[in-house]
């Protein structure tokens, strides 16, 4: 059978299940991310008076590092605490649960200090109280779009391998 291209909008007659690359789903479930954190963040400057963007493309800038920034903070977190489960004893179990939340307290600073490198006096996201929040709703809304994908989809699906939650 020829393979056959599809372009997106184009959903009439097509069959139930379709073949798409590793790349192309990476992409989807980076873009969706993305949407979805320009929203969040707009939304949080919406509604808290202490966090200030001075204009829409700046905001789809700062979801952008905000996105990148997450990507590399949860993958040290998960790094370091694979490496501390595959080690036996209690010291390990608790210095691993240690060093998984310092990273995560800590992360919030440099989230604070990067975004106040590249954009300076444009953009304000407030107290370390108002970092944590807004990071813990991006998380919340990126979860909610792979439930999505996966209530569309089948169970065993490539959400559900981890692609789209990487």
């Amino acid at each position: 059978m020829a393979e056959q291209s599809i372009r997106p909008g184009e959903v009439t007659n097509l069959p139930e299940r379709l073949t798409i690359s590793k790349w192309q789903l990476v992409y989807a479930g980076w873009t969706l991310t993305l949407l979805a954190y320009i929203v969040v963040l707009n939304l949080w400057v919406q509604f808290n008076d202490k966090v200030v963007i001075d204009s829409f493309v700046l905001s789809i800038a700062v979801a952008v590092v905000l996105l990148v920034l997450l990507v590399i903070i949860l993958g040290l977190e998960h790094r370091v605490k694979a490496w501390f489960a595959q080690r036996e004893g209690t010291i390990y179990r608790v210095v691993g649960a240690a060093s998984t939340l310092l990273i995560l307290f800590l992360s919030k600073f440099v989230i604070l200090e990067v975004i106040d490198i590249i954009f300076g006096e444009h953009v304000e996201l407030g107290s370390f109280v108002d970092v944590l929040l807004l990071v813990l709703l991006l998380i919340v809304a990126q979860k909610a779009m792979v439930l999505v994908w996966d209530l569309l989809g089948e169970r065993g699906s490539a959400a559900n391998e981890g692609i789209l939650s990487e």
